[in-house]
Order: C-alpha cells, then structure tokens, then sequence
C-alpha cells in the first residue's frame, strides 16, 4: 500500500504528523510505502506553527492508494489553508488526481482540509466533517456536514480537528489492511481510538 500525505505552507502539522506517525507504526507490520509530499516539488514546507521541513519530493498521488489532505490556517492570513483557496491551485489538482484515479484510490482529509477537498467540488451532496471553525465554510460548498470523528463515504474519508487523524489513520488501516494491524498499531502508540466512525451504508 502506498501513501502520501501532503504538506504545504502554513498546514497544521499534526494534522499531517499524527496520520504520519500511525501509518509509519503500521508500515513495521507490513508492506507499506509512506511519503510527505508537497504537490510543488518545493524544497522546503514551513508549517503553521513555525517547524520547517525539508529534503521532501513532488507528490505522485496517480501512484498512491491513499492521499491525505491536512488543514491549517482558515481562519488566518498568511500561508495555510484560505491562502490555497484564493490561490485555487491546489483544489483544482485535487479534482483532476480524483478524475483520473482509480476506483480503488481513496482521498483523506484531516480538520479543515476537508474544505480544500470540498472546494474541488468533490463533496458536494456527500457527507463529510471537519474542525468546528471550519464547518461554515464546508457546508458554503455543497458538503453534508455529518457530526462524526470520522466520516467514510468510500472514497473519500474526511476527519474532524487535528488529533482526530489518528482516528482516520487507524480507520483506514482497519479498513483496508484489518483489524490486526490497526489493533497493533493502537497497542505500540499506546493509543485507543474514540468518537465515532460514520459509513456510508
């Protein structure tokens, strides 16, 4: 399995870290192929809270079965989330990767990076969460706001604010890998999952 989580200015960084951390745990137990990305190819990311990263590599999401989108700085100026918006790129990527990608590819989000996935118009008319500051403009794009941790509509699963992207990771690993690995992965974190997870029947 291959994932990439992207980072890009001014993003939260736990909302990509926290992910980060369950899919590496999951990757000792298993064949797994996990990267941060950028969809740039820049050199270096600065997130929201100042930490800098870098030696990173263009995304590769036609290649990815998981991509994950984190959120930072709605509410903000500066880098972060509402920059991507008014800039628009980053949401008109988003849907050309889902249109192209295969019926097996699955596109994540953590906290508001639900809004830059609603904003490619990928949510319209589809349940979907993200961090309480951010319900307002997620529903302003079509999104069926759903009061969950974590909400799966197949192909596209979104999580509420920051930390709940462990209960994303951890999901997404039940889900697609099985329990076993997701209850390995709760056991060396130290880490038991909570809130509820809200399926597309």
């Amino acid at each position: 399995m291959r994932v990439e989580v992207l980072i890009y200015d001014g993003f939260d960084e736990l909302d990509s870290l926290g992910p980060y951390e369950v899919f590496r745990h999951a990757s000792r137990a298993t064949e797994f192929d996990l990267s941060l990305v950028t969809s740039t190819g820049q050199a270096e990311v600065t997130g929201g809270n100042g930490v800098t990263f870098s030696h990173l590599r263009e995304w590769t999401p036609q290649d990815a079965d998981i991509l994950v989108i984190p959120g930072g700085g709605a509410g903000r100026p500066g880098p972060g989330l509402r920059a991507e918006l008014e800039k628009g790129v980053l949401p008109k990527q988003l849907r050309e990767i889902k249109d192209n990608a295969s019926d097996d590819f699955i596109l994540a989000s953590v906290c508001s990076g639900s809004v830059l996935i609603a904003a490619a118009g990928l949510l319209e008319g589809r349940p979907a969460t993200t961090h309480h500051s951010a319900r307002e403009k997620l529903v302003s794009y079509g999104a069926v706001l759903t009061n969950a941790r974590v909400v799966d509509d197949g192909d596209i699963v979104t999580a509420g604010g920051i930390t709940s992207g462990f209960e994303l990771a951890l999901h997404l690993i039940d889900r697609e890998l099985g329990s076993t690995y997701a209850i390995q992965v709760e056991a060396t974190m130290e880490y038991e999952r909570r809130g509820t997870v809200w399926r597309a029947s």
